[in-house]
């Protein structure tokens, strides 16, 4: 008996600690601008297990680039994230996702222009959607910015990635002209917290 009873206590004692290991990995999708921009901040964080660029927020399914970058279809342009929560907060990647581009202007990012552009985050969950009402209640209360956040907050709906040659782009082709005129100064320009940098 009693060996049947630490055996069973064995047992459960494992499954536990195998809960315990096994995380639950969470998913955020932000817009701000053209996606060759936003993907590489995000993969340099601790906890962000992987980031494609796609389309979000739209009305056609399995929209092209070209379709999206006609502004018809309601997409913006996204990085879709996902992320380990024992290791990189939500709010963490909300005060990222805030330092690497201008959340005050409506539609636009410097030369991209269009609802395509737009600052947005794309919420899964009520968690998610009051923790970026707050981030934005927070940056406009504390004037952060010379002019009000104008970031949309709405629910993901589905994601569609882009097309190949637009995932990992600037890391495929940093000697390009957007990416040495546009890309590489910002990266160098903004700093983000070490201790989220893996």
């Amino acid at each position: 008996m009693k060996t049947l009873l630490l055996s069973l206590l064995l047992t459960l004692t494992g499954t536990l600690a195998m809960s315990d290991d096994q995380v639950k990995l969470e998913k955020a999708s932000f817009g701000g601008g053209c996606f060759w921009c936003l993907e590489p901040f995000f993969e340099k964080l601790k906890g962000v297990e992987s980031v494609k660029s796609g389309y979000q927020g739209g009305t056609v399914e399995n929209p092209t680039y070209k379709e999206v970058t006609s502004g018809k279809t309601g997409h913006a342009e996204v990085v879709h994230i996902t992320f380990n929560p024992r290791v990189i907060s939500y709010t963490d990647l909300l005060e990222v996702f805030f330092d690497i581009h201008d959340p005050t202007t409506l539609n636009r990012q410097g030369n991209d222009v269009g609802t395509q552009y737009r600052s947005t985050i794309l919420y899964y969950s009520d968690a998610q959607k009051d923790q970026a009402l707050a981030a934005i209640k927070k940056l406009n209360d504390d004037n952060v910015f010379k002019s009000p956040v104008v970031t949309q907050v709405e629910v993901a709906g589905n994601f569609y990635m882009a097309e190949s040659y637009h995932q990992d782009y600037y890391a495929k082709n940093a000697s390009a002209p957007y990416c040495r005129v546009v890309i590489a100064p910002k990266l160098k320009k903004i700093q983000l917290r070490e201790d989220l940098l893996k």
